[in-house]
């Protein structure tokens, strides 16, 4: 995965600031950017397929959703769209005319970084194989190794792993991690998920100074990027 190339995220912003902001803060984050400051221009580059469009409302020459529209027409790559419009007509607006998701500004870099995260990742290649630092999840043979070495899970063990690996970057309460572990039907404490995680990281954590799974105090547990 370190020799992948960058991914290009190509932003349509035509304020100068927020242009440049969002520029330096998916630089540093490892993607490559380019900037279009009005809706004609970032339609231009949108159809040489970036990895990702973070396209904003309010453009000169072409508004962002009659870019979208036309985006859409021709290609299937992911739209992020930004607006300081905070109605609902305005959000289904956009998704029905094709965008993934929506941000209303001001919003927090963090959360426009995770949701692109998010977006590339759905446009993965599907694979039972899930990689994340040095630990390798192989969900044909239900296997799980760490800096190489097999580590030997019960069956719950195991769910609750793949569970965390499969919604990173969330925080999970310990009723949320209950219920999609172990099933709303299953009687039982939540509690429960606090022993499992002290065994979990008994087995993957032990012995590592990268500590994979996090605890929020007072709100969860969480496997973050």
């Amino acid at each position: 995965m370190e020799n992948a190339q960058p991914r290009t995220v190509l932003v349509v912003e035509d304020d100068p600031a927020i242009g440049r902001v969002l520029q330096l803060e998916l630089e540093h984050e490892g993607y490559r950017v380019e900037l279009a400051t009005d809706g004609f221009t970032g339609l231009e580059r949108a159809l040489k397929e970036p990895d990702l469009v973070v396209l904003d409302l309010m453009l000169p020459r072409m508004d962002g959703f009659e870019v979208c529209k036309r985006i859409r027409a021709k290609s299937t790559v992911p739209i992020i769209m930004l607006t300081a419009r905070e109605t609902i007509a305005d959000r289904v607006a956009g998704l029905d005319l094709g965008a993934d998701d929506y941000l209303t500004k001001p919003f927090s870099t963090d959360e426009l970084l995770a949701r692109v995260r998010a977006r590339l990742r759905e446009r993965e290649p599907q694979s039972n194989v899930i990689e994340f630092r040095d630990l390798v999840m192989d969900r044909d043979r239900h296997e799980v190794k760490r800096s190489g070495k097999l580590v030997s899970l019960t069956a719950k063990e195991y769910a609750l792993l793949e569970y965390l690996l499969l919604h990173r970057n969330k925080v999970h309460t310990r009723d949320e991690l209950f219920n999609g572990v172990w099933g709303s039907d299953f009687l039982g404490d939540s509690n429960l998920i606090d022993v499992y995680i002290r065994y979990l990281r008994g087995k993957i954590d032990d012995g590592h100074e990268d500590k994979l799974i996090s605890t929020v105090r007072g709100v969860g547990y969480t496997i973050k990027d």
